[in-house]
C-alpha cells in the first residue's frame, strides 16, 4: 500500500511539473522561417528573441481563455497535491481520498478545455513561417491531461488501510 501511495504521489509530482513547464515554455507550436526556427506559446513568440504574440482579435479571448485554464490546472493540481498530503494524516483507516480525486478532476477538466480550444484555433497558425508542427509545451499538455485523469480516478478508488 505504501508503494502505491508513493508511486501516485511521484507522478501528482511530475504532473505539477510538466502542468508548470508546459504553460510557461513558448514552445506549444514551432515552425521554420527563412530567418530560423519560430516558436509560439501561450505567452510569446519567439525566433531569436521574444517578443509580444500577434494574435488577431478575434482570437484573443481564445488565447486568453487557453491561458486561464492553464494556470487554473496548476492550481487545482498543487492544491490537489496538498490535500492528498493533509488526508493521508488525518484521515481515518478505510476512508477514501474524495475531495483529492473531485480536486483533481476539476484539474483535468481546466487540461481539457484548455489544450481543446488551443488546437481548435491556433494548431497550424505559427507567424512568419511556412511550415509549422506541435512543439514539446503541447504534448507535455495532453499527457497531463492523461496523468490527471488516471491520478484523479486513482485517488477517487483508493483507499487509506
Amino acid at each position: 500500500m505504501l508503494v502505491l501511495l508513493a508511486g501516485i504521489f511521484v507522478v501528482h509530482i511530475a504532473t505539477v511539473i510538466m502542468l508548470f513547464v508546459s504553460t510557461i515554455a513558448n514552445v506549444w507550436m514551432v515552425g521554420s522561417s527563412n530567418l530560423g526556427n519560430v516558436s509560439t506559446g501561450l505567452w510569446l513568440m519567439c525566433n531569436k528573441t521574444c517578443e509580444q504574440l500577434p494574435v488577431s482579435s478575434s482570437n484573443e479571448a481564445s488565447l486568453k481563455a487557453v491561458q486561464a485554464f492553464m494556470i487554473l490546472s496548476i492550481i487545482f493540481s498543487v492544491i490537489a497535491l496538498v490535500m492528498f498530503i493533509v488526508q493521508l494524516f488525518t484521515l481515518e483507516k478505510g476512508k477514501r481520498f474524495y475531495i483529492t480525486g473531485a480536486i483533481m478532476l476539476v484539474c483535468w477538466m481546466c487540461i481539457l478545455i484548455g489544450v481543446s480550444i488551443y488546437t481548435a484555433r491556433f494548431t497550424g497558425r505559427v507567424p512568419y513561417s511556412t511550415s509549422s508542427h506541435h512543439g514539446y509545451c503541447f504534448i507535455l499538455a495532453w499527457i497531463c491531461f492523461c496523468f490527471s485523469f488516471i491520478i484523479s480516478i486513482l485517488y477517487l478508488v483508493l483507499r487509506k488501510k
